[in-house]
């Protein structure tokens, strides 16, 4: 029920052509507490509702649960998420042993690319494609529950 993950922005679109498979996601959340995180997430005809506890340090890993649960729920749990959807497209890519899940963001957050990764360990290497930019591990303006309130259309460059 630990997470560990890697989070890069993305400097192209190449990982598209790379991609096994992809998801429209939407979702909400019901707390965006920094304590704690209950996401509502429709992925597909799937819904699930998934709690994320508070990262460490570094941003490299946090206490998640995650269950699947009716697309009906998690459609009628949506409209009780406080305000601002994440709506994305997420593009799952194997490579080199690991599995990068892309998220495109649309709507407010337009524009953005992000990459995570998940690994075994914290110190665990990998190699990174060539579309892969920035870490931004630990970083919380890019957390999906601070882009559902600050959403990347209102950073200044």
């Amino acid at each position: 029920m630990i997470e560990i993950e890697r989070k890069f922005l993305v400097r192209s679109e190449d990982f598209k052509n790379d991609a096994y498979q992809q998801t429209r996601i939407l979702q909400g959340f019901l707390n965006t507490d920094k304590e704690r995180t209950v996401r509502i997430r429709l992925k597909g005809d799937l819904g699930f509702l998934t709690v994320k506890g508070v990262s460490t340090d570094d941003g490299t890993s946090r206490f998640e649960w995650e269950k699947e649960i009716s697309i009906e729920d998690a459609k009628a749990l949506m409209q009780l998420c406080e305000k601002g959807v994440i709506d994305k497209i997420r593009y799952e890519v194997k490579f080199d042993n690991h599995l990068f899940e892309v998220d495109e963001f649309f709507g407010d957050n337009e524009g953005l690319i992000i990459a995570e990764v998940e690994l075994n360990h914290v110190s665990e290497v990998f190699k990174k494609p060539s579309w892969i930019g920035e870490e931004v591990t630990g970083d919380i303006k890019y957390y999906n529950a601070q882009l559902s309130k600050q959403p990347y259309k209102t950073w200044k460059s």
